[in-house]
């Protein structure tokens, strides 16, 4: 078996796990938000909460969508053998990014940890549609592995969340930092890793392209 496949059942695998959780989390267990809000101190600006809360329903919602849409896109089944479905799902990714950008752009100046975390989120605001657009630009030029790898950079933002707080938890829990401190290493910490790991993948492909076909992605 192919190392290409394992990575992308792992990725399949990992990515299914944080859609479930992040579905049961937002709509089942906690649709206040309570735990999330119980972090948020000192903001400059009042928090209207039926609102944030609707905007974060949409936000969660197409977060997982674009998770979804992008991971099936990664499949060389799809992409060989349904390009129609591999196309419209395209545009459904891209859809969702821009419709999580959107939701983030409003919830950014109410970030746990004040407006330098709010800096790193409208950074990430500008960075991942970017890298989407040039996606599009680079298939409408037919330049199938410059759109593999942009969709790749593109795609890794899709566990800014879960990077996050994985981050965020570990300085929280593991070296016992407060939680706003934590918050802000994790917000940061991802946004480098999170420009870091796509161009490793796309050098790691590229050493084993010589002999796979110049349209495979990873599975």
């Amino acid at each position: 078996m192919r190392k290409t496949n394992v990575a992308y059942r792992i990725l399949v695998g990992v990515s299914i796990i944080f859609i479930l959780y992040s579905l049961v989390r937002h709509y089942v267990f906690d649709p206040e938000a309570t735990a999330f809000l119980s972090h948020k101190t000192g903001l400059k600006r009042e928090l209207n909460l039926p609102v944030w809360l609707k905007i974060m329903y949409i936000h969660v919602a197409f977060a997982c969508l674009a998770m979804a849409a992008g991971l099936i896109n990664f499949s060389s089944f799809i992409l060989e053998k349904h390009r129609k479905i591999h196309r419209i799902n395209g545009y459904v990714y891209v859809v969702s990014v821009m419709m999580v950008v959107l939701t983030s752009g409003y919830m950014a100046p109410y970030s746990t940890g004040g407006k330098i975390n709010s800096i790193a989120f409208n950074i990430i605001n500008i960075i991942w549609p970017l890298m989407t657009v040039m996606a599009i630009v680079q298939i409408k030029k037919k330049r199938i592995v410059k759109h593999r790898n942009y969709m790749i950079r593109s795609y890794a933002f899709c566990f800014t969340n879960m990077l996050i707080h994985l981050i965020t938890f570990m300085f929280n829990e593991g070296f016992g930092l407060a939680y706003a401190s934590s918050y802000t290493y994790g917000v940061y910490s991802s946004l480098v890793l999170l420009l870091i790991f796509p161009d490793m993948i796309i050098r790691y492909l590229k050493k084993n392209e010589k002999n796979k076909t110049i349209g495979t992605y990873f599975s």
